[in-house]
């Protein structure tokens, strides 16, 4: 399975809901899945990472803006803040992934969709909220 691209996925379902603040559901996720050629594999792990998101949304907020000096999710690029949260999800949820993966991927993903200087900010929010866990 390729779990870049379907965290790159995730990250764009994310930043739909964000961007028009609209509930995802079955017919948006379809909607999207429509216009991808995504294997089942993708879709599964993509849709995992959503709705783990979201369903785990206040605390992983809370926990970012914890470890994220200085800063409040809103005034964060949206693609950098739903990367983070994405992340913060596998941190924080799934013990089956090191966190030294998760924050590797963020940063290939960061460096493709968001700015130059993304990569190095996520780096220091994702390893203090690993440290945090207690998974770095």
């Amino acid at each position: 399975m390729k779990r870049r691209k379907a965290r790159e996925c995730a990250l764009q379902i994310l930043f739909q809901r964000d961007f028009t603040d609209k509930k995802i559901d079955r017919k948006n996720l379809d909607e999207f899945w429509s216009e991808k050629k995504e294997n089942r594999e993708v879709r599964e792990f993509a849709e995992g990472l959503v709705e783990g998101t979201l369903n785990n949304l206040d605390e992983i907020d809370r926990k970012i803006e914890k470890v994220a000096e200085n800063w409040i999710l809103k005034r964060m690029a949206a693609v950098d803040r739903n990367i983070l949260r994405f992340a913060a999800y596998e941190i924080l949820y799934r013990k089956d992934i090191p966190s030294a993966v998760t924050i590797n991927e963020a940063l290939e993903i960061a460096k493709k969709y968001s700015s130059t200087e993304a990569a190095s900010f996520l780096n220091g929010v994702l390893d203090r909220l690993a440290r945090e866990a207690g998974k770095a």
